[in-house]
């Protein structure tokens, strides 16, 4: 549900602008908040735990989350529906982080595989199955919907969780007040440059102030974190080559996914003319895909370990992404979803191995910490996924179309005869008819430029292939600042 949430509103907002009387500078803190929010209280995660117990803390997050996604439901403007949206991501940030940091404390380490293979199933699933949902929910129900079907699930998750979960062992650690605040500020300001640096301008005084005010509290973090006795979240740990390849593994992953995730509505709405709900059909296959390969990468990682799968799963991931650029207005859409179901099955294959690698090479009581870290790279790298090819696609579309503007006109002797043809058949002026063209220009430079976005992210899933070579040995992490 947590990750659900992240991605099933975003069908929805033209309806609640239209319910609510907002444009989309107001509106688009409906999606924001819950971003920001959601990555400012991971890093608490771990630390609370480890102190109040998984079990509770699971049962109290999935609660307020609950409870938020009440409050979103009943909604009567936009602003309570931000507010609304900020106490569902208080419980949605944690949700996830606190939930695999339980699966490390009680489940056997010769079992991880499978048991974090079935929780991926949920990770790899949601993004896509989130569109889709919310689009079916919009247009046969209403808005609200999207934040109801929350609360039976909800209820019923916390009813098992009381009866079935055992409470995990409670350590004992003062909290880093300090380290929570430069954290806090850290994310919050990373987070907003990167969802806002294209509205904005990336270079712009506002976004400029937003990534040096991240920049220097993140990096005063660490060197506080490097001193502390009990850190809110252990950077010692990086010092440990598995788990820091597992989570810069991951960070390009993450990006390659999430960006793969938000060109392609993009491309199958704007250009193709599909609907939300054919765009969720068309990409359900996928979906299901990434899902159903998550239990098996997980069995076959209890018996062979990371490396292999990894290797195999990013190399199919690295190929279907080089070959979506081969997309245009003409490309079919059976070809299109199934190259997407193959890049689903590497990013299946090799996701949660890459993950599982990383966490099992620190130890038990640390965790949750890890957990913490994991998800929180992963968030800030959807984030900068989203931001730098939504940037590379609006440069590459101005590019394009240019180069077509440049060639085309009633001087060129090639595009003289089809300008012609069209006046005619249209009853159209000379200047109408550079008009339709124009038109269709813009949709040519627009499907090119999403192709260039996957060639960029073919390249940057093929750099995390010789990464994936180091997750053949797990080392553990021995004390405090100690690696064995």
């Amino acid at each position: 549900m947590s990750i659900l949430d992240g991605s099933i509103v975003n069908v929805a907002v033209p309806k609640i602008m239209a319910v609510f009387g907002v444009g989309t500078d107001e509106i688009q803190w409906v999606l924001t908040a819950y971003l920001l929010v959601s990555g400012v209280v991971i890093p608490l995660s771990g630390y609370l735990g480890d102190v109040f117990g998984y079990k509770r803390m699971y049962i109290f997050t999935l609660a307020f989350f609950t409870l938020g996604s009440l409050l979103c439901g009943l909604s009567w403007s936009n602003t309570s529906l931000v507010a609304a949206r900020v106490c569902q991501a208080v419980g949605g940030g944690m949700l996830v982080p606190i939930s695999m940091g339980m699966l490390f404390k009680v489940v056997p380490r010769g079992q991880m595989g499978m048991a974090m293979g079935i929780w991926g199933i949920s990770a790899m699933m949601a993004p896509t199955i989130g569109p889709t949902l919310g689009g079916y929910l919009a247009d046969n129900f209403s808005w609200n919907m999207i934040f109801f079907i929350n609360l039976p699930v909800g209820l019923i998750g916390m009813f098992l969780a009381v009866v079935f979960l055992r409470e995990t062992p409670l350590l004992k650690a003062r909290f880093d007040l300090l380290g929570c605040l430069l954290s806090s500020a850290g994310c919050f300001a990373l987070l907003l440059a990167l969802s806002e640096g294209q509205d904005k301008g990336w270079t712009s005084q506002y976004i400029v102030t937003l990534l040096v005010a991240a920049f220097f509290s993140l990096l005063m973090f660490v060197l506080w974190e490097l001193g502390e006795e009990d850190p809110l979240l252990d950077v010692r740990m990086l010092a440990n080559p598995v788990f820091a390849v597992s989570l810069l593994t991951t960070a390009v992953l993450s990006i390659g996914l999430f960006g793969g995730l938000f060109l392609m509505p993009i491309f199958t709405e704007n250009l193709l003319n599909l609907t939300p709900t054919q765009t969720g059909l068309l990409l359900m296959p996928a979906a299901l895909t990434s899902g159903l390969m998550m239990p098996i990468s997980g069995r076959l990682y209890d018996k062979i370990g990371a490396k292999p799968l990894a290797l195999v799963g990013l190399s199919v991931v690295a190929f279907t992404t080089w070959e979506l650029h081969k997309i245009n207005l003409d490309i079919s859409t059976h070809w299109l979803q199934m190259m997407m179901m193959y890049r689903s099955l590497g990013m299946g294959l090799a996701m949660m191995p890459i993950s599982t690698a990383g966490m099992e090479a620190v130890p038990a009581r640390l965790s949750g910490r890890a957990s913490s870290l994991n998800n929180l790279v992963r968030q800030v790298a959807a984030s900068f996924g989203i931001a730098i090819f939504t940037s590379l696609m609006t440069k590459r579309q101005v590019y394009h179309f240019n180069w077509m503007r440049d060639d085309f006109g009633w001087s060129s002797p090639v595009a003289y005869g089809a300008l012609q043809q069209v006046k005619q058949a249209l009853a159209l002026s000379g200047d109408g008819a550079l008009a339709v063209f124009g038109m269709v220009a813009q949709r040519v430079a627009m499907a090119s430029a999403i192709a260039d976005c996957f060639i960029v992210s073919a390249l940057m899933v093929a750099v995390a292939i010789p990464l994936s070579l180091f997750l053949g040995k797990k080392v553990k992490v021995a004390g405090k600042g100690k690696v064995a």
